[in-house]
């Protein structure tokens, strides 16, 4: 039975993998930069892409994963994102999403006129990573109040992601925390790691994050 198990998982993945490259050749020729935004719960995926549209031009859609609610979706489409939902709850509640269901989202969204696409993934840190979703870029959030020891705790979301953006700074001066410890523990797992710290609340770091979105755009 663990023999099947592991085949069935392998095929899985095999068929997820290959989704994901069509998606990512698609999008590309379509002049689309896709980002998989991934993080614990609350670290500020969806405070930092409502904060991110108003400079943006408008030009922005993302897919929201959950388990349940339409909570997030309700959010950034207020601030002007072009939304869509993905609920896994009616599926068994999975953690993570797949290539084949951002493939069938798409098939809902009209990207005329859309330069960036996101997904903000399910929080979590362990099962997103494993699920390839055929973005472009994989962007994780770890925010202050987490601590100095998530890299080291779940590497693998750490290692298959090209940038860290280390959110809530505004709140350093009312945490115990090392910010150089942590610096260091993100490299220790990812030595090619770009970091980005801001505030969605005052706004301090985000025009590095602006930049990052504008010099990445394919």
């Amino acid at each position: 039975m663990e023999k099947n198990e592991v085949k069935v998982m392998q095929k899985i993945l095999r068929v997820n993998e290959a989704i994901a490259e069509e998606l990512r050749k698609d999008l590309a020729d379509k002049g689309v930069f896709y980002m998989n935004l991934m993080s614990s719960p609350g670290s500020g995926k969806t405070t930092l892409l409502e904060n991110t549209a108003p400079k943006m031009s408008g030009n922005l859609a993302v897919i929201e994963g959950d388990i349940q609610t339409t909570l997030d979706a309700e959010r950034v489409a207020k601030a002007g994102i072009k939304a869509y939902q993905i609920n896994t709850g009616p599926f068994g509640g999975d953690c993570h999403l797949e290539s084949s269901w951002v493939k069938a989202a798409l098939q809902e969204i009209d990207l005329t006129g859309i330069d960036y696409l996101f997904v903000e993934n399910i929080g979590n840190l362990v099962c997103p990573a494993e699920f390839d979703v055929g973005a472009h870029t994989n962007v994780l959030l770890i925010s202050t109040t987490e601590g100095e020891d998530k890299p080291l705790k779940y590497p693998l979301a750490f290692r298959v992601s090209k940038l860290c953006v280390i959110t809530k700074t505004d709140l350093i001066p009312h945490l115990d925390i090392d910010m150089d410890l942590l610096r260091s523990n993100i490299h220790k797992v990812n030595p090619d790691m770009k970091i980005i710290e801001l505030s969605a609340k005052t706004g301090e770091g985000f025009d590095n994050w602006i930049d990052f979105l504008r010099k990445n755009k394919r």
